[in-house]
């Protein structure tokens, strides 16, 4: 069932920038987005970017550390959300970089945030085409897991998330 929400272009655009890996400066790379959290406007019409909610590539390393550890921390406990996450992980074979789609869902949530959230998924799915692995999750435990994702990944073959042995 669909919701009428409509996804802003900002979105979009967010969505584009991060799928386009072109190559670039260090210092042009820094600025990239590594994740971007999503939410409803206040009027819960449109699905637009999180005002505060959204990870550099140069803000990893020294002044976050560990980039998923941070983005999990983002999520509210009580309410959904959407999210673009740039994944660098490795597997048996070689080392990847892919954007991960999550849907946020926490139990905690309440029951109509979760229905429109729920009802507004594909209309944002569909506008990050091309987007491989979706991701969706009810409590902290399996987001935090690393596990889980790599799961979502490619199973067994990965070995590593974000740097950090599996």
């Amino acid at each position: 069932m669909a919701s009428g929400v409509m996804v802003s272009d900002v979105v979009v655009e967010i969505f584009n920038a991060m799928k386009v890996r072109k190559s670039c400066t260090s210092e042009e790379a820094k600025k990239r987005l590594k994740a971007v959290i999503f939410c409803l406007s206040p009027d819960k019409k449109t699905i637009i970017p999180e005002e505060g909610k959204q990870i550099l590539v140069g803000d990893c390393g020294e002044k976050i550390g560990d980039p998923y550890k941070y983005f999990v921390e983002m999520l509210p406990c009580d309410d959904c959300r959407y999210a673009l996450y740039d994944c660098c992980y490795e597997t048996k074979e070689t080392r990847k970089e892919d954007l991960v789609f999550f849907f946020w869902a926490p139990d905690e949530a309440p029951l109509k945030s979760k229905m429109i959230y729920a009802s507004s998924k594909d209309a944002i799915k569909k506008k990050f085409a091309g987007c491989k692995h979706e991701v969706q999750v009810n409590n902290r435990a399996d987001i935090r897991d690393r596990c889980t994702l790599a799961e979502k990944l490619g199973g067994n073959t990965v070995t590593s998330v974000e740097g950090i042995p599996l």
